[in-house]
């Protein structure tokens, strides 16, 4: 579920309401956001979108793998990938000003959210798990195409190899984030951005945007090896004990915690 405020006609903050799974993507969250990009696409009045998780611990823990472990046939895991891909494309190409607000942790898919997004803030104490591999997945979303392009290829392999959780300093430092602010300060920061139309924004968006055909084979050159791994039994096992392990804790805690 996201839910939606329009903060005035020209800015729009939408807000995955999902805490009880960590504001992880499920695919009623991929309908509402394929469903507020159209709107984004049609409305000429909106001139910045701004996307953050519900509450202050995670901002998208990724790709609910309770919900997408149903996908259990390889065609069906590209047309996933195929399909997010679709939609972060869209995201990245919108004709008005897309930020991200990193409120709360961020894992996996919710990296790869956030990448396609022309700014990222974040709060202070929000880390960024670049984990995939953890669950024996490469990014099959478009992010490392879109990591290497952010943070080069030595750095991308590291944190993806390592399957690393890093910091917001650290991020802040390798030019993946814009700032560290809290969520009171976001609309500040971006007030600037709204002194021009669209036109504007979509010209200069497409003047630094790259949108070449070989960066668009290498997106969509993730998905095939990704789908491998999707149906792979190192990949299916290692989801099947992350569940478990999820429903024992969920089951063991005090009811008033």
């Amino acid at each position: 579920m996201i839910k939606q405020e329009t903060i005035s006609k020209h800015v729009l903050w939408a807000t995955i309401d999902r805490p009880e799974a960590r504001n992880a993507l499920n695919f009623q969250t991929i309908d509402d956001l394929e469903a507020i990009v159209q709107q984004l696409e049609n409305d000429s009045e909106i001139r910045l979108f701004i996307l953050s998780g519900s509450g202050s611990k995670s901002f998208v823990a990724g790709g609910d793998l309770k919900e997408f472990h149903t996908v259990t046939e390889k065609q069906k895991a590209i047309d996933l990938s195929h399909r997010m891909q679709d939609l972060l494309n869209r995201i990245e190409c919108l004709p008005c000003w897309t930020l991200a607000f990193i409120n709360g942790d961020a894992y996996g898919g919710g990296i790869e959210l956030m990448l396609a997004f022309d700014f990222i803030l974040s709060a202070k104490h929000s880390k960024f798990g670049f984990t995939q591999g953890r669950f024996f997945l490469t990014p099959g979303w478009g992010g490392l195409t879109r990591l290497i392009e952010k943070a080069g290829r030595s750095k991308a392999l590291e944190w993806q190899g390592m399957a690393k959780v890093i910091s917001a300093e650290v991020l802040l430092d390798e030019r993946l984030l814009n700032a560290i602010l809290d969520k009171t300060e976001v609309l500040s920061w971006a007030e600037h951005l709204l002194h021009n139309n669209r036109d504007f924004i979509r010209t200069l968006k497409n003047n630094t945007l790259v949108n070449s055909e070989v960066r668009y084979q290498k997106m969509r050159a993730e998905i095939e090896p990704f789908a491998e791994l999707w149906i792979h039994e190192s990949h299916t096992s290692r989801v099947e004990k992350f569940i478990k392990k999820n429903s024992l804790e969920t089951n063991s805690r005090n009811p008033d915690d």
